[in-house]
């Protein structure tokens, strides 16, 4: 209990951002099967995800508490940051700093998926960023996205609790916000199809995006797409897309 840390200037309001990615691949024979898990081992093992959490820590002005981190057999990882404003640290001569507790925690999660009747593999990644204080976790959503390679993409924002200002009047959300897409580059938006679904009064925010086109070369593993017979490239084609149409509707389509 010698451990505790002091507060002061508190913040009521908890920040929820659940960051959910899709990563769809088309692994037919063993050959790709085996080339699928060696790049998700490359692209989504725990060291990597870990220097993700590292920046996106530095994003919000963090400081990390306590970092735990798993990688799983045959492919996917865990990593789970606690974290805490900067001045929480001890100073030089060792005394505990008055701190003021803005972060909570940050969480990463990988889900593989294979079914060998469709030949589509599916690498889901769910990333919850969690903060209490007046930062907002979507200041970082434009590196979250360039960090991995997604087809679909689902967007949670919550704002929880309530603050008061100086008068004691009650704030239930200390920002303006009408939309998830308002914090997401122009040029990051150009790329996908996106909805939303809101619950003002709540302050709930939903947003669903859709890679708008498939460049088929970027879903295969160690095949030359100039030499599939334009058949085939459309029959794989049909299939990814079904696959995230179906996945970004939450339905079984076809």
């Amino acid at each position: 209990m010698n451990d505790k840390l002091k507060l002061y200037g508190f913040n009521n309001l908890t920040k929820s951002l659940s960051f959910n990615i899709y990563d769809i691949c088309y692994t037919k024979t063993p050959r790709e099967q085996h080339d699928y898990i060696k790049y998700i081992d490359g692209q989504y093992n725990s060291e990597r995800l870990t220097a993700i959490l590292q920046k996106l820590t530095e994003m919000i002005g963090a400081t990390v508490l306590n970092i735990s981190k798993q990688d799983y057999e045959p492919q996917g990882a865990s990593v789970t940051f606690l974290i805490a404003e900067e001045s929480m640290l001890k100073n030089r001569s060792g005394e505990t700093v008055v701190a003021h507790l803005d972060k909570s925690h940050v969480t990463v999660h990988t889900y593989p998926e294979y079914h060998p009747e469709t030949s589509i593999a599916t690498f889901r990644v769910d990333i919850d960023v969690s903060t209490c204080g007046e930062i907002t976790p979507l200041s970082t959503l434009d590196f979250l996205l360039g960090s991995f390679d997604s087809d679909i993409i689902t967007l949670d924002y919550r704002v929880r609790g309530f603050t008061r200002d100086l008068s004691g009047q009650k704030l239930f959300i200390d920002h303006k916000i009408a939309s998830i897409q308002d914090y997401i580059d122009e040029k990051i938006l150009e790329k996908y199809d996106a909805v939303d679904v809101n619950v003002y009064q709540s302050n709930i925010f939903h947003t669903k995006m859709l890679i708008r086109d498939i460049q088929l070369q970027n879903y295969l593993f160690n095949t030359d797409v100039h030499e599939i017979p334009a058949k085939t490239k459309f029959e794989i084609t049909t299939s990814l897309r079904k696959e995230m149409l179906e996945i970004f509707s939450g339905m079984n389509i076809y």
